[in-house]
């Protein structure tokens, strides 16, 4: 289980620095961050849920992690940007989480880095973070 304070360089923005949350809410299989600094027309948070659907072999768990933000548009109206990862996996028919967590770090390290490169970019340069942020293929 996560603490209720993400604080500890959990996430960073794209410059590489720490954005600190705080758990507001709990229920049933879903949990939401706030932004520590946020202010009230602008919020800036963070959702973990998960459901699971079907029985036996046939159970499936789709899990979700969301970050969603609301900042000042060009018109001046509050716009939203959302970003979020679904892991979606046949819970019931594996054995162990090797290949969900193999193809859980084929998408990190695709959004995050420069082909052979090692180390991680918070500032959306990686080559499937500039595929997303420009709209390219």
């Amino acid at each position: 289980m996560l603490t209720n304070t993400l604080n500890t360089n959990e996430v960073k923005n794209s410059s590489g620095t720490e954005v600190e949350f705080s758990r507001i809410s709990t229920t049933g299989r879903t949990t939401e961050f706030a932004q520590i600094t946020e202010t009230p027309p602008y919020p800036h948070r963070l959702k973990i849920s998960h459901q699971e659907t079907g029985a036996g072999v046939n159970t499936r768990r789709r899990s979700l992690v969301r970050f969603e933000k609301t900042v000042a548009g060009v018109s001046g109206v509050p716009v939203k940007i959302a970003a979020y990862a679904v892991l979606d996996i046949p819970v019931g028919n594996l054995s162990a989480y090797t290949e969900p967590a193999n193809v859980m770090a084929e998408l990190m390290s695709f959004c995050a880095s420069l082909g052979a490169s090692t180390t991680i970019l918070y500032d959306g340069t990686g080559n499937g973070a500039a595929a997303l942020l420009s709209g390219g293929l």
